[in-house]
């Protein structure tokens, strides 16, 4: 069994696509998911499953939603080993005087294409930063995430890839649940 991290895009915002936590985690375990747990509204789910692709187990999430609420939610899977790597990896750590209430992760769902990064390059929103690595963009939002330029959206429309955005906090706090 492997340990998994699900992060659902656009659930419980604004009382749009409402999932009760206690009703995902029965939906998960239903799927034959194990020690299922979830954590805050915006859909962070942790479960145990047998060793599979993270698009197959999305996709069994996503059609499992479907079925059940009848709207679509895009789901982004993580390993625990993956979730670790993004926490000791975020550039924007090692410089000097970085308030990590200011950080932000952007997961996507599969890495962009070159020519989609190469194209995004071009784009400045300054004082908002953001750094492209592999599956995930780390994001420093000086004024906070609710005024920035650089919103699921825009990384969905510019990279051609599903995203969900997570502040640094829950990204740690996401890890330390599965310890």
């Amino acid at each position: 069994m492997q340990t998994y991290i699900s992060i659902l895009r656009g659930i419980n915002v604004s009382g749009q696509k409402k999932i009760l936590m206690t009703d995902l985690k029965a939906l998960y375990e239903s799927l034959g998911f194990s020690e299922v747990i979830s954590y805050i509204q915006s859909g962070n789910v942790i479960f145990k499953y047998k060793k599979e692709t993270d698009l197959k187990l999305a996709q069994k999430i996503e059609q499992a939603i479907s079925k059940k609420y009848k709207f679509e939610v895009p789901v982004i899977i993580r390993s625990v080993d993956e979730m670790k790597k993004v926490l000791t990896s975020n550039p924007y750590l090692k410089q000097k005087n970085t308030d990590e209430e200011r950080l932000y992760v952007t997961f996507l769902a599969e890495a962009p294409t070159k020519e989609n990064l190469e194209a995004i390059k071009k784009y400045n929103f300054s004082p908002d930063e953001f750094i492209i690595s592999g599956k995930e963009i780390y994001l420093h939002i000086p004024n906070g995430y609710g005024n920035t330029k650089l919103s699921n959206n825009f990384f969905e429309n510019k990279l051609k890839v599903t995203a969900t955005t997570r502040n640094w906090k829950t990204v740690g706090k996401l890890v330390e649940l599965c310890q």
